[in-house]
């Protein structure tokens, strides 16, 4: 009797089961494909580059804001350099905000120029600074037509900047190494040396023109001002004499040994514009690295090796004049 229950049971089972589908397995998701990094791209196609670059949310902080907007508002080619150069993490770093009065040394073609006029703000001054004129014949390169130019830079740079029509600009000031206009001592509340040292460096041991800039440097900023600088660093074991600045390179403990012989105490100092695959030798300067690309004009593959390398590795250091 027991089987034969069991028996009718499994049938009726079966029968019920005959009328409804089987259910349908899970969904599988697939397997996410692991990121893969883009090539260094060649000068040619940095504004290809810049066009893929994802768009950063906007910070809640308004001076971030301000900040995002204006590296936003640069054109392709400069956004392209952000990921070597850093521009928002290197201004955060040294303190930079809007309002303050920066002077920046050798503005050159203006690539931080523009970012910090727009950033300041109107409340705000930027201020270029530049080599002292006897310093321009030293290159060997200069027309003395060009060497007589320079002799007005002071006077010709905030035009120039102005010429750049950038919206809700800060004010614009120059001066001259060496000819510090006393109305502007202890004016600034920041002073940024963005590879701009190796130079004065480079011209020092002759010329002793090092010192003076820093005096000049001391003298226009505020107490409790930030001095920062971005360097082109060479590792400790190179040779002194050639991380003199000729090829672009000098030490940080030279860097730090000269600033505070003039005062300055180093506050800090940061890894973030540091690029570990730049290894120079003794036969090399920075100028063979992105943008330069010097001595790869003809060779294609060592042109591609410097690009893997990328720009160069820098030093950024903080100093500060006291209270």
């Amino acid at each position: 009797m027991f089987k034969k229950l069991l028996m009718i049971g499994g049938l009726a089972a079966a029968l019920m089961l005959t009328g409804c589908p089987a259910p349908e397995p899970p969904p599988v998701e697939p397997p996410e494909s692991p990121p893969v990094e883009p090539p260094e791209p060649a000068p040619a196609d940095l504004e290809a580059v810049a066009e893929d670059l994802p768009t950063a949310s906007p910070p809640d902080d308004p001076h971030q804001h301000r900040l995002q907007t204006v590296l936003d508002a640069q054109p392709d080619a400069v956004q392209a350099r952000y990921r070597y150069r850093n521009p928002a993490e290197t201004l955060n770093f040294f303190g930079i905000e809007p309002g303050m009065t920066v002077v920046e040394m050798l503005p050159g073609g203006g690539w931080y120029s523009r970012i910090l006029a727009g950033y300041l703000g109107p409340d705000g001054t930027l201020v270029g600074a530049n080599y002292p004129q006897a310093v321009w014949p030293l290159f060997g390169f200069m027309s003395e037509e060009r060497i007589a130019q320079m002799a007005t830079w002071a006077e010709d740079w905030p035009d120039q900047a102005r010429a750049w029509e950038i919206e809700d600009s800060a004010s614009l000031d120059a001066f001259v190494l060496d000819e510090l206009p006393e109305e502007m001592a202890g004016t600034a509340d920041a002073v940024l040396l963005i590879r701009a040292l190796h130079n004065l460096v480079r011209f020092d041991a002759e010329h002793g023109v090092l010192d003076p800039a820093l005096a000049d440097l001391y003298t226009v900023l505020k107490p409790g001002g930030i001095v920062g600088v971005v360097q082109h660093e060479a590792r400790p074991d190179m040779p002194d004499d050639w991380a003199n600045g000729a090829n672009g390179y000098i030490k940080r403990d030279l860097v730090v040994a000269r600033f505070e012989g003039a005062g300055f105490e180093l506050v800090d100092e940061s890894d973030i514009n540091a690029n570990p695959l730049d290894q120079p030798g003794i036969e090399d300067s920075v100028w063979r690295l992105p943008p330069s690309l010097r001595g790869s004009e003809e060779d294609h593959e060592q042109r591609v090796a410097m690009q893997a390398i990328g720009e160069s590795h820098r030093m950024t250091l903080k100093f500060r004049k006291p209270e």
